[in-house]
């Protein structure tokens, strides 16, 4: 294996390869695909630019240009495959996710070079993309939404942001029905509360004091249960560890989606299949 890795080699070859596509038509690259997903992640980790990869590190025999390694990356984004990867991880161990209890946030990510789904958000003072993550009780990240423009609020379109996490979820063979899910209270809103109601998800949603007392409706909330919401916190900080997905400059929506999947990936992996 080369100097650095995030994943080991045996990992990358079990859980990843087998989810992404190979070239077509008879042609095979001289290199290691194990380690052009190996120089990838180390992008992840580190944010650098595809420009400073340093592949003369990254791979044991002659390596490629960043070029190639970024033509791998942009073919698996576009075809969905960072995606469809972690939906099958989480498949063969959604044993191991604890779903007694659920969050749901949304995050801003800084947008430096603009692009799709990219605009002013006027709290943060930047263009942003907003997103919404769902994870389990302990924090460990499921699921997102499709990303939109920063500004935006969390509700924007909740209804089919809400049905994007739950496919998600079911196609990973997770069932959602009878799911907690706590949420803060720049989600206390009628549509939220009907959308995960759809799916039989029961909310547990902080009550925004700006919306006022409406005593025609009445909403329980738990404060115990919403005090796990500091996991939510911990998931952050896991995210922020990846430089690439810490603060955007991909300009393609499909790219953006890919380091944050790929972060999934690594997370769920050091977590229940770590390195030997």
């Amino acid at each position: 294996m080369p100097e650095y890795a995030v994943l080991d080699k045996d990992t990358i070859k079990i859980w990843i390869m087998p989810n992404l596509s190979v070239a077509k038509r008879g042609f095979t690259t001289k290199f290691d695909m194990i380690e052009i997903v190996n120089s990838i992640l180390y992008k992840l980790k580190s944010g650098c630019q595809w420009r400073m990869l340093p592949v003369g590190h990254l791979f044991t025999g002659e390596p490629p240009s960043w070029n190639t390694v970024f033509h791998h990356y942009r073919k698996w984004s576009k075809a969905g495959e960072w995606k469809a990867t972690f939906t099958e991880l989480l498949s063969k161990n959604k044993d191991k996710v604890d779903l007694s209890l659920s969050h749901i946030d949304g995050s801003h990510t800084p947008v430096y070079r603009g692009g799709e789904k990219a605009a002013y958000q006027g709290r943060k003072k930047r263009n942003t993309t907003n997103a919404l993550f769902l994870s389990d009780r302990n924090g460990l990240p499921l699921a997102m939404s499709e990303p939109q423009a920063g500004n935006h609020t969390d509700v924007f379109e909740i209804d089919d942001r809400v049905e994007e996490m739950m496919r998600q979820l079911k196609d990973a063979g997770i069932s959602t029905d009878g799911l907690f899910s706590n949420l803060d209270a720049g989600f206390d809103a009628k549509e939220l509360r009907m959308a995960l109601d759809g799916h039989g998800v029961i909310s547990n949603v902080c009550p925004n004091r700006r919306n006022g007392c409406d005593s025609s409706e009445e909403h329980l909330f738990d404060e115990e249960m919403y005090k796990e919401r500091w996991t939510v916190e911990r998931t952050n900080a896991w995210m922020d560890g990846f430089r690439a997905v810490l603060a955007r400059f991909d300009t393609t929506v499909s790219s953006w989606k890919g380091w944050n999947y790929l972060a999934f990936i690594v997370i769920f992996l050091k977590k229940f299949h770590k390195s030997k």
